[in-house]
């Protein structure tokens, strides 16, 4: 299997809140295509809270939802017991589809076990605090090349002001 990478796609509002009560803590358009851009045609992963907010797969991405429950199916996505399956099937995927990473889109426990695998975090910082009751684990800066992409601010379509960034990992210092 070729080097296929590793991506974390999500917003963050400044307090670290990602969603409330199973669904996103804000409204704002520019985000959404933001997300639509960065992950359009690459494999997605995601728990299944997540699947079942979003209420369908998405298209033009092959949709990997990673379960415990035995029961659980859903017509157009595959399911994965484990986060290293899931990972294993969206590298097959991307390879079979000629993308050069897979995408995790969620939820916190997701992004928590896969954040030190990442190669990149497409970031959306939403300028809010909001209550919420998911959070996205701390970003080691020291870690990350950080690059801004672009912004949208705060109007009829967009609750809140937010910035886009691109965080791609830093290689790895030898050890002394």
């Amino acid at each position: 299997m070729t080097d296929i990478s590793l991506s974390l796609a999500v917003a963050v509002a400044r307090n670290g809140v990602i969603g409330v009560d199973g669904d996103l803590a804000w409204r704002i358009s520019d985000d959404l295509k933001w997300f639509k851009s960065v992950t359009m045609g690459k494999p997605i992963i995601m728990g299944r809270k997540t699947f079942n907010s979003i209420g369908r797969p998405l298209p033009g991405r092959d949709n990997i939802v990673i379960t415990r429950a035995t029961g659980f199916s859903a017509e157009g996505v595959f399911i994965s017991r484990s986060i290293d399956a899931a990972l294993h099937l969206g590298r097959e995927c991307a390879e079979a589809v000629g993308a050069e990473e897979c995408c995790v889109i969620g939820g916190a426990e997701i992004y928590a076990q896969t954040i030190n695998l990442a190669d990149r975090i497409y970031l959306t910082e939403v300028d809010a605090d909001v209550e919420g009751d998911a959070f996205f684990p701390t970003i080691d800066s020291s870690q990350w090349n950080r690059r801004l992409h672009s912004s949208c601010e705060k109007g009829p379509k967009n609750q809140y002001s937010c910035e886009f960034f691109i965080l791609d990992r830093l290689p790895m210092k030898p050890a002394k």
